[in-house]
């Protein structure tokens, strides 16, 4: 698959499941732009990778952090949001404040700033693609999860949302559902899970790219299990 010479912005381009991402979309061509609290070059050595290390919790943060690679690569033609936290194991009568607002930041929050931030350039040049990850939780919730699943379904609208209000200027959004993703550190948080029964990252950044590619130029406002 060829994203050659597309500008992608990958946020939470560093970690289980950014890592993965953004190897694939450099071995596409893509000019990636990875944005983590803490990335750099040496992250990633490759000639068409740039870091920028930023916080995205507010809206001046992304809407600075968008500008930034806007005077950089002249366009954004992806966002790729991977920003994401899971907390669970309390009923909802013991959920906290913190904990419910953290995950509204990690989950639902970061994705509404990053969005906001980037369309205008978007509607502009006349199309791009916003893609995110959710989870299974969002449609299907466990017990004990109530406020990160609720979290990630909010995220999932607001997909749904961007698509609708963005189809007229050639703008794809569409969120991916995973289940426990199989990553180094899920493996030591449950060392007695199946872990051929979780979902494998590369499979999850193979299907990114895709996502982000003229091959799916008519996909749009989907939510898709993995």
């Amino acid at each position: 698959m060829s994203l050659q010479s597309k500008s992608i912005l990958i946020t939470g381009a560093k970690g289980g499941l950014g890592n993965f991402v953004t190897e694939r979309f450099l071995a596409a061509g893509a000019r990636v732009t990875g944005v983590s609290r803490s990335i750099s070059e040496r992250d990633f050595p490759h000639p068409n990778f740039v870091a920028f290390p930023a916080d995205l919790a507010t809206f001046a943060d992304a809407q600075r952090l968008v500008q930034d690679i806007l005077a950089r690569e002249g366009q954004i033609d992806a966002l790729v949001h991977l920003v994401g936290a899971f907390a669970g194991g309390t009923s909802l009568p013991e959920t906290t404040d913190d904990h419910l607002a953290r995950m509204f930041t990690m989950n639902f929050q970061s994705a509404f700033h990053m969005i906001r931030a980037v369309l205008p350039s978007m509607r502009a040049q006349g199309g791009g693609r916003i893609l995110a990850i959710a989870s299974r939780a969002a449609v299907a919730p466990a017990a004990g999860q109530s406020a990160y699943a609720a979290s990630k379904a909010a995220l999932v609208s607001l997909i749904r949302s961007v698509a609708i209000e963005n189809a007229d200027r050639g703008i794809c959004a569409n969120v991916i559902l995973p289940g426990t993703m199989d990553t180094a550190a899920n493996r030591a948080a449950m060392p007695d899970a199946q872990f051929h029964l979780w979902t494998p990252p590369a499979e999850v950044a193979a299907l990114l790219a895709h996502l982000a590619g003229d091959d799916a130029a008519h996909l749009t406002g989907a939510a898709i299990p993995y």
